[in-house]
């Protein structure tokens, strides 16, 4: 089955200890609905606040995210599924698109040698 990086965004600062009882509830019935669908989340993470974030660009360490914007990467995970189609009938019913967003992009495949 294809598999696909699920990139989730939320308005900066995107702190997971300020998620509110409603959204965690519907991230608690994101992996029934997943399963429904015929998907599978094979791995995923939230990550800290984009404040603690460092970017780094040749010789200059600065600290923040590598680009500022309202809305930042505030996770990410890895879902297996059947083709393009359903992962993207998945991404829509995560949370993150209430008042983010995620994005969807098809993990690298090398070609056979």
């Amino acid at each position: 089955m294809a598999q696909y990086a699920v990139l989730v965004y939320s308005p900066a600062p995107a702190d997971p200890m300020d998620l509110t009882p409603d959204y965690v509830a519907l991230l608690e019935r994101y992996g029934d609905q997943v399963t429904e669908l015929g998907g599978q989340i094979l791995t995923g993470f939230a990550l800290q606040p984009s404040t603690t974030a460092t970017a780094i660009r040749g010789d200059l360490v600065t600290d923040g995210p590598f680009i500022e914007a309202k809305e930042v990467v505030a996770g990410f995970f890895i879902l297996e599924a059947p083709d393009l189609d359903v992962a993207l009938k998945i991404a829509k019913l995560n949370p993150a698109t209430i008042d983010g967003g995620v994005e969807v992009r098809p993990l690298f495949q090398p070609p056979a040698e």
